[in-house]
Order: C-alpha cells, then sequence, then structure tokens
C-alpha cells in the first residue's frame, strides 16, 4: 500500500484506522474521506468529501490522489439498518459496488469489511467454521452476506485484488460506535466510569464475539500486507478476540470498580438480532494464512478500557 483512500473515515472503525495507516505510511499517502464532516477533524491529513454512492466522484478522487489501494469502511450497521432497509441496501450495496468498479478499472486493491452479522439462525453457534451456513435475518446481515460474495465475483472473475474480514463488536474508548448491536460492550465502560451503573439492553447469557480497536485495526494492515500466494479465503476471514456476555464484563469491571452494578432492560430488536449471531468463531483460517495473532484479552481490554475513559 502505497496511496490508500480510506471512506467512513469519521465512523468509529475508519477514524482510528486513519491514524495508524499515516503512522505507517506517511501524512500525505493516506486520504480520509466521509459524506459529512469537516476539514479541519482530519487536520492530520488530506480529507475529501465523498458519498460512496457517488461513483464519479470516487472514481475522481482515485484519479487525482493517484490512489493503489482502498479501504472501504462506509456502511450503515445493524441496528441502525433495521429502522431504514432500503437505506442501508443502497448505502451498502451501491457504495461497494462503486468501489469495486473504480478497482476494477484501476486496478487498485480493495479491503472491505463483513461482520459476524453475515450469519444467522442455523449457523453453528460454537467455534463457528470459516466456511458454513450463511442465512442471515437482518438486512445488514443480507447485506454483508452478499458484499462477501461480490468481492469474491471480483476478484475471481476480474482479478481485483479484494480482502476483508469479518468483523466482531469492536469496542474503543477514544471513538463511539454507530448503531450496532453490540455497542452496548463500549457503553457499559463509560458509565461503569462516569456513572457505577449501566443498564444493558442485551440479556445476560447472551455471548457475541468482540475485539479491542487496537487489534482491529493492525489486522487490516497485516491482511493487506500479506502474501496474496498465501490468501485461501481471502474476503471475509473470521477474527475475534474473546467472547463475553454482559455478566462477564461486569464481572471485569468490577475487579477495578467494586461498586458497578448492572441491570436489564433488554431491547427485543437488538437481542433478537444477538440471538442470530454466533457465540464464538473458529479463526484459524486468518492465523494460518496471515499471521492474525489479537494481543487484548478480556482482561487486558478492561484495564485499558478504564484506564483510557479516566
Amino acid at each position: 500500500m502505497k496511496k490508500i483512500l480510506v471512506t467512513g473515515s469519521t465512523g468509529q472503525i475508519g477514524s482510528e484506522l486513519i491514524v495508524r495507516l499515516r503512522d505507517l505510511y506517511g501524512r500525505d499517502n493516506v486520504i480520509g474521506s466521509a459524506r459529512k464532516g469537516l476539514e479541519a477533524d482530519f487536520a492530520a491529513g488530506p480529507f475529501e468529501h465523498l458519498d460512496v454512492q457517488d461513483a464519479k466522484r470516487l472514481a475522481e478522487l482515485a484519479d487525482k490522489h493517484q490512489i493503489d489501494t482502498i479501504i472501504h469502511n462506509a456502511a450503515m450497521l445493524s441496528a441502525t439498518g433495521e429502522r431504514n432497509p432500503q437505506a442501508l441496501w443502497a448505502v451498502n450495496m451501491g457504495g461497494l459496488y462503486n468501489v469495486l468498479e473504480v478497482a476494477r478499472e484501476r486496478d487498485l486493491k480493495v479491503f472491505t469489511p463483513s461482520s459476524i452479522a453475515a450469519f444467522g439462525p442455523g449457523t453453528p453457534l460454537h467455534n463457528t467454521p470459516q466456511n458454513t451456513v450463511q442465512r442471515p435475518t437482518t438486512i445488514y446481515g443480507v447485506s454483508k452476506v452478499a458484499g462477501e460474495l461480490l468481492c469474491d465475483y471480483y476478484y475471481k472473475r476480474f482479478g481485483v485484488d479484494t480482502r476483508g474480514v469479518r468483523y466482531p463488536g469492536i469496542i474503543s474508548y477514544k471513538t463511539l460506535p454507530g448503531g450496532g448491536t453490540t455497542d452496548y460492550a463500549v457503553h457499559i465502560f463509560f458509565d461503569a466510569v462516569k456513572k457505577g451503573k449501566y443498564t444493558s439492553y442485551i440479556d445476560k447469557g447472551t455471548f457475541m464475539d468482540m475485539m479491542y480497536m487496537p487489534d482491529a485495526v493492525e489486522c487490516v494492515i497485516d491482511l493487506m500486507e500479506a502474501d496474496p500466494a498465501k490468501l485461501k479465503t481471502r474476503n471475509a476471514f473470521n477474527v475475534s478476540s474473546m467472547s463475553f456476555d454482559p455478566e462477564m464484563l461486569a464481572a471485569e469491571i468490577r475487579k477495578h470498580i467494586p461498586e458497578f452494578e448492572l441491570s436489564y432492560d433488554v431491547d427485543p430488536v437488538r437481542q433478537a438480532i444477538a440471538d442470530s449471531w454466533p457465540n464464538s468463531l473458529d479463526v484459524s483460517d486468518a492465523r494460518e494464512q496471515w499471521g492474525f495473532r489479537p494481543k487484548y484479552d478480556l482482561a487486558a481490554m478492561t484495564v485499558d478500557m478504564i484506564k483510557g475513559i479516566r
């Protein structure tokens, strides 16, 4: 990667990924972009306004900055998408199609994340295989399965160097999440530190895969720098650092905030989404093919989150 365009730069992952990319590849070689936002927000490097549904604008930016890699993070998330499925499809699928077409025409590399939402109720819940049943019940999940297949198609049919991971819930104290089902695992830390209590919309006993932001950022870089000859899976690698339910997370927080109280007011929409996802993922393909090795487990993440919020 030499000249990188990052879409969705104001999102939870994009805003932290772009900082790390600029550290590695140079300030002027990483172009941030988003539909909304001010250039002043990206004073550490160049920024362009971009709606990924605008194919012409996307192509213009690729040419203007002589881009060789697109990190495509722009998307609507699961809970938000259920409130407006038509808009989600237009953004998630229309945007991805535009990115892949620009990449095909200019021989660019593409990273686009999938999600554990690509699985569904028929998927094995424990140690979910890399290749298994994918019948999601949300529009977000449907778009992610379609996106995985579309990226595979562009690689096999046109030779576009597409790569991606299935992100679990991403946890960070620097940027708040934007409407996902796993967002509780971020909010709980802020409320624990500031209020000493949290009311969870996800029920006890609901296990979901998670990853701490530094590991989520590094896995993008590791995958994009990997030898393409070793990538048998290529798109939608299972990745995860940990799996827990709200009670386990609360117990870990109490090691540092003993008075912390956890209660529940379960949201049936987000709970139904969570119930359709795996409890834990098999990440062996990512380990074997490009050396995926997360550094943070639940205990280490909790220490860093509480320190960062305080």
